[in-house]
């Protein structure tokens, strides 16, 4: 079954031009081509990008707002309550009023408690500045690193001055070691946040 959806998913009237064939790229002459396979290496590399932003967060970001004067502000949690922790997570997060009063009666207490206990715990769901400038550290290290990188991979290559070069011997182009290693890892950058899609922080569409 594994051959069979390999085999379709590499399928080469997808991925490849016309006549071409997967054979064709095959390393001769000293020549190394680019390989499908190659792309099974990003999810490793996406692993390690995440260990590599974990360290830098807590090591490096959070050092880094302190000096700059940020601060961790801590929220009270609201006092355990299953009923309306229920409510919050399956219903509504703000609740109407006449919801509101149908949980004090529910729960055996004042509105006022009620409110101030979801108030609390929307509080709770907002994402602290420590955490968005921590999030914000890891991704301009990234962005920055990878930018100065491909100048230095690229500011010798003839494609890097004239954008038409990239398509001289097109589709049976060499692969050199930066190109393999730069998109390596931009693809298993963007890997490790398909992974942290769930507990980054969520930004409003523009």
């Amino acid at each position: 079954i594994l051959k069979t959806l390999n085999s379709w998913f590499w399928w080469e009237n997808i991925w490849m031009p016309i006549n071409c064939t997967w054979a064709d790229f095959v390393d001769r002459d000293g020549l190394v081509f680019p390989k499908p396979h190659q792309l099974y290496a990003t999810i490793p590399y996406a692993f390690v990008l995440l260990v590599i932003r974990f360290f830098s967060e807590r090591y490096v970001a959070i050092p880094l707002a302190k000096a700059l004067g940020i601060k961790n502000v801590r929220r009270v949690k609201p006092q355990p309550n299953p009923v309306l922790e229920s409510y919050f997570r399956e219903c509504s997060r703000q609740p109407s009023q006449s919801e509101i009063k149908g949980l004090a009666k529910k729960c055996n207490c004042t509105v006022h408690l009620v409110e101030k206990w979801f108030r609390r715990r929307r509080n709770l769901e907002i994402p602290t500045v420590l955490q968005k400038f921590q999030e914000a550290f890891w991704r301009f290290s990234f962005y920055l690193t990878s930018s100065i990188v491909g100048f230095i991979f690229l500011y010798d290559k003839p494609w890097f001055y004239d954008i038409w070069q990239t398509w001289v011997g097109y589709p049976f182009q060499t692969l050199l070691p930066s190109q393999y290693w730069y998109y390596m890892a931009e693809i298993g950058f963007y890997w490790s946040l398909i992974f942290t899609l769930g507990i980054d922080i969520k930004r409003k569409a523009s």
